[in-house]
């Protein structure tokens, strides 16, 4: 619990300070260049935040507030905005799904027990088939690419393969 009070408090202690900059800045374009920072520190904490319920909720749970969230980012900013975050949430969360996917194929622990503890195969299936471009496109990019540039040996990926054994694992 200390460690989140001391993130609570550089958190506030940042948007204090940007706020006493925008208050005590002599013109109005210093004023508004600490707001907008202000706000972009704003942003930066949401993203934060929401890659944080990524990775402890899974996405299954995740769908309810994604809905509200989209709602809201519709009126604001209309269907646009809702396509980028959208866009941004599948790569945010792909990402993730496909290095464990990737990890639990090169035999990390840690790795099985988060798909245990977060999909029944059901869930698991639906995320994989949904993620299929990010897991390759991951694999490409961490394994193949360094392989190229460092003359090593690629660590072979079968995805039928990672598909069946999941299927005993959590079923």
């Amino acid at each position: 619990m200390q460690e989140y009070r001391s993130l609570a408090l550089i958190v506030l202690a940042i948007f204090a300070v940007t706020l006493l900059g925008a208050y005590f800045s002599p013109t109005f374009q210093e004023q508004r260049g600490w707001l907008e920072l202000f706000f972009l520190f704003g942003g930066v904490l949401f993203i934060v935040s929401t890659l944080a319920i990524f990775a402890t909720l899974g996405f299954s749970s995740f769908a309810i507030y994604m809905a509200v969230f989209l709602a809201a980012v519709i009126a604001m900013f209309g269907i646009l905005g809702a396509v980028i975050v959208v866009l941004l949430t599948y790569i945010a969360w792909g990402s993730i799904f496909a290095m464990e996917v990737l990890l639990y194929d090169s035999g990390a622990q840690s790795a099985k027990e988060w798909f245990i503890t977060r999909y029944k195969f059901k869930d698991f299936k639906a995320e994989y088939y949904a993620f299929y471009p990010m897991i390759g496109f991951i694999y490409v990019l961490l394994e193949i690419l360094p392989s190229l540039i460092s003359r090593e040996s690629v660590i072979n990926f079968s995805p039928s393969r990672v598909l069946k054994e999941m299927e005993e694992l959590l079923d």
